[in-house]
């Protein structure tokens, strides 16, 4: 009978939930093996070392909060403010459909989180995080840019874009009556204006 082994992205998901859960410290690979199940030798047929996974997380992290959110948004066509709208759409989505990985946006919401405080004490997170955030103003800029004509009125308007995108999860405030999604929402059409 042929043994099943724990496929790579198991691995990857394993590690990326760990790192949302307690940063890059929590990312060890004999507690992965027993979330997963497994032991760790099936580890080593995947990853050199535990290095080698966090790399590939990260590549991971970045290709679907990239590429894989680009590529979802621009699928429908659409002008650039429904564009805005449907990635806003993705952020406060549930699940993610994505090749790369099987975590939850609530868990991508978390995995930024570590990444961002992993970045305060690693200078290659640090690049590839500037790389991401950089891509994604240039992402917003490409949408802002198609009906704001001023470049500083976009950049404004992608600064504060992309700081409700990625913020406004880890904001504890209340507010009143409305809801978070509804105050995003509002926002999102102030920025559209």
């Amino acid at each position: 009978m042929a043994v099943t082994r724990t496929p790579r992205t198991g691995w990857i998901d394993a590690g990326l939930r760990a790192l949302a859960a307690g940063g890059p410290d929590a990312v060890r690979i004999e507690p992965l093996a027993e979330a997963l199940g497994v032991t760790k030798g099936g580890f080593y047929g995947h990853f050199d070392d535990r290095r080698s996974l966090l790399e590939e997380m990260l590549d991971t992290w970045e290709r679907v909060v990239i590429d894989e959110a680009i590529e979802r948004v621009e699928r429908d066509g659409g002008d650039a403010k429904a564009k805005l709208r449907r990635l806003f759409a993705l952020r406060s989505g549930g699940a993610v459909s994505s090749r790369e990985t099987s975590v939850s946006t609530r868990e991508l919401l978390k995995i930024d989180l570590a990444v961002c405080d992993w970045a305060r004490r690693d200078k290659a997170v640090a690049k590839r995080l500037r790389r991401v955030d950089n891509r994604r103003m240039e992402y917003l800029r490409s949408l802002f840019a198609a009906f704001c004509v001023d470049e500083d009125d976009v950049e404004v308007r992608c600064l504060l874009a992309l700081s409700l995108f990625v913020g406004s999860a880890f904001i504890a405030a209340d507010h009143g009556s409305r809801t978070r999604a509804d105050i995003v929402k509002l926002a999102l059409t102030r920025l559209e204006d």
